[in-house]
This record gives structure tokens, sequence and C-alpha cells, in this order.
């Protein structure tokens, strides 16, 4: 061999990076939520296990400095001791998928919580994707049958649209999502409950779904007693089954509960590795998670199906302009806001009517349709905002048509947005309600 060949090679040899070799480490701080370990250079996501006195707990690399390696239990922190054992977790990557997980409740990693044994999977998809190029999206020119008149009729969703359910606490969040969960015209449901109580877990899996419909729906849990790690892996978990659905060319129905809920656990983790608060406490790093996480939602290419997507945001004290109502309103394709004065009269589903929205709502159904949503919307405005004084008394019958009219009608309106919550009404009952009521109120 030439000496010119040689040192081409040996040339080569120094361009070609050696991967690392990643060897054990050992814990040396602990302090709330994290682990401090040397000694182990895994990349951000890899998971670890840590050995201590009472055996072995998973971990994830969340973050790290100069020599440390910063560390996130996914379960609760028991046994640890200094000098703890921190070992790479050598394992399939990618969370497994396939139509056995129809059916079935598993957690924020894949694993099931139903008793039923290993769920049977086809494939391992990773949980994060790259970006969808907006320009390979099929557009959003079709009705979504929701099953819930009030949506079906004045704020109609379309296929593949992203929207919110604005609401404090115990206004009927959870409650719509079953009615929706029932009366939904998709091939698939996934639902992702994250951070919520516990025993709503098992309600809703046998109070609000039937049997035939546990056979098309896919529940993920990760309750509000466990690691925030886990309740972000919850969220992404349930996006990423969908995702699988929808590249099969199936219709998906997706039910967040909530996206708070994944906001605080972001918050939480960020925290506890040092990123500095910003808004009201919450690090920069949440704000730029949710939109990576509603994006993936959506209506996929021609040859896909769809992911039609309903988040719940939880607004603290009722308030719209908390900064996670805030952010997820700019980013989602609408939004229903649920109102406690409503829901505290007994009035379900509490949708207020108008403050809510669906952005979509002009592309997807007729102009009949849009100018007979727009006419109840202004009588039902109209008497919203006399209603003190018509509760008063001092409102005179004849000062005003308008009035008059609100006021004759209010009891029909009422009865359009009211529906029991195991009710099913499909869209074209709905319609056809809507159109007997807006046939009565005249032209605005």
């Amino acid at each position: 061999m030439t000496t010119s060949l040689l040192s081409h090679l040996q040339q080569l040899q120094k361009q070609v990076p050696t991967p690392p070799v990643v060897a054990a480490g050992k814990l040396v701080r602990g302090i709330g939520l994290t682990l401090e370990a040397v000694g182990c250079q895994l990349p951000v996501g890899s998971q670890c296990m840590v050995q201590t006195v009472d055996g072995e707990i998973e971990a994830e690399v969340v973050g790290f400095g100069e020599h440390i390696t910063y560390l996130m239990p996914t379960e609760a922190v028991r046994g640890i001791v200094p000098g703890s054992r921190v070992l790479p977790l050598n394992r399939e990557s990618g969370l497994a998928v396939g139509l056995g997980l129809l059916g079935r409740v598993i957690d924020g990693n894949g694993q099931p919580l139903d008793g039923l044994g290993p769920v049977e999977s086809t494939t391992r998809v990773p949980t994060v994707k790259p970006p969808i190029n907006p320009l390979t999206r099929r557009p959003i020119d079709s009705p979504m049958d929701v099953g819930v008149r009030a949506i079906n009729a004045l704020n109609t969703v379309g296929i593949g649209q992203r929207m919110g359910l604005f609401a404090g606490s115990g206004v009927g969040k959870s409650v719509l999502l079953g009615m929706m969960t029932r009366g939904a015209k998709a091939d698939v449901v996934v639902v992702g409950l994250v951070g919520e109580r516990g025993r709503e877990v098992k309600e809703f899996i046998h109070d609000i779904l039937t049997p035939e419909e546990r056979e098309r729906a896919v529940v993920v849990a990760a309750p509000a007693d466990t690691s925030p790690l886990m309740r972000l892996k919850g969220c992404e978990t349930a996006v990423t089954v969908a995702e699988y659905f929808r590249d099969q060319g199936m219709n998906v129905l997706l039910l967040i509960d909530s996206l708070t809920r994944y906001a605080m656990a972001q918050r939480e983790i960020a925290l506890a590795v040092g990123e500095p608060p910003a808004t009201k406490g919450y690090p920069p790093s949440v704000f730029a998670r949710l939109p990576a996480l509603v994006e993936r939602a959506g209506n996929g290419s021609e040859n896909q199906g769809s992911i039609t997507a309903f988040y719940t945001v939880l607004t603290e004290g009722d308030d719209l302009q908390d900064p996670i109502a805030d952010a997820a309103r700019a980013i989602l394709d609408g939004h229903i806001v649920l109102s406690r004065q409503l829901a505290d009269s007994g009035h379900y589903p509490a949708i207020d009517i108008e403050a809510s929205i669906s952005r979509v709502m002009p592309q997807v159904v007729s102009e009949e349709h849009l100018m007979q949503a727009r006419r109840v919307r202004q009588v039902y405005s109209t008497y919203q905002q006399n209603k003190d004084l018509i509760t008063l008394g001092a409102y005179t019958r004849g000062t005003d048509p308008r009035v008059d009219l609100a006021i004759n009608a209010e009891p029909a309106i009422n009865a359009l947005l009211q529906q029991g919550m195991k009710q099913v009404l499909p869209y074209d009952e709905s319609l056809a309600s809507m159109a007997q009521l807006a046939g009565g109120l005249g032209k605005g």
C-alpha cells in the first residue's frame, strides 16, 4: 500500500466519529423531582435504570450540565442513596402500536393498565416525529358529526379541526367529552386522560363507554398522582396512537383531558432542571411544546385519514386570559367555552354560544346553515344583553321589537342548546331542529 493511500485512509478514519461508549454512572444528588448523576453520557430522552436499596426505578434523561446528567424518575422516588448506580436501559425504541390497541387502556409508556395481558402490536413508531409539511395536508372541507346539537348546529366542527374546550373546574368538560365519544362519527376514538382524578379513568371506561364503543376506543391514562414525566408522556402517547391510525387511512377523534395538565407537567420538569420562569411561573419551553403537540393533529395527506382533536383547557378562576388558555386559543382552530353560570342553573351542556366559535365553520357548512346559525346567535345575544332588565321587570314589552322577539324565543333556544348526557343527536337532526327554530325568528 502506498504512503499516500495509507495517509488518505487515516485521514478518513479521523473524520468518522467513534460512537461513545456509555458506561454506568452514579447518583451524586437528588433535589425535589430530579436526580443528578455523573459518569453516564446519555442523550436527552434516553431511558435508564437507577439501582436503589428497594430495587430498581426507571428514569429518563431530561437535561445535562458540564459533567452532570439530570434524570427524572417515571415513578415514585424511594430507596435512593448517594452513589446509587445508573444503568442505560437497552430496549426497543418507539411506541408499540397496532389494531391490538383498540379496546385497551394503557399508560404513558404504552404499557397495559386493564389487566388483559400484553398489547398485541405489529410495529413500533417514534413518539416524536418531524412536523408535517403544511402544503401536503388536505383542506378541512367536510363537517364532523359529534352527536351534540349545540356544536353540530351553531359551532360546526370540520373533519381534521382542532378545538379547545375552555372551562373552570366542575363545569362539565369531562361529561361533554364523553358525549362526543358516544356520538362522534369516527373510525377510532383515542382518549388521553392526563393529570385528572384517578377515579375518572374507571368511570369514563365503564360508565361513559358502552362495550361496543370500547371496541373502537384507545384510552391513555396518566392520572394526577403519576410523575410529571408520565403525564407529559401520556399526552404524547395519545397523539402518537392517533397518528398511527390516521396513517392507516382512518378518521380519528382525539380527546385530550387536559392540555393544561400537560403544560403544568412541563412546567414542573423545566423548573426542576433550572429553567427560569417567565409568564406567571411558566418557563418558555411550555409555550414551545404546546404548538408542537397541537400541530401533530389535523388532516393527513391525500392517502391518509384525519385527526379531529378536542383539548380541554382548565381556566383558573374562570379566567380566559390565563396564560395557557390564551396560548391555546391562539394555536387552535376554535374554542368552545363552558359557562359556570349556565351549569349552576342546570343548563347542560353548559356551552356559552356567545363566547364560542368554530373558525372553519364557514368552510364546511352551506350558506343557509351559516345564516340560520347567525340568526339564532343574534336573538340569543339580544336576550342576554337585556337579561337583567327583563328579570327585574324594568323592560316594558313593545319598547323594542328585537327584545320582544328574544323574550318569546328564549325558551325554544334554550331547548335547542340543552341535551341529556346520554343522548346522541345526529348532525342532520341537529340542523333540522335549528332550521325549524330559525324559521320562526325571521330575518335579522
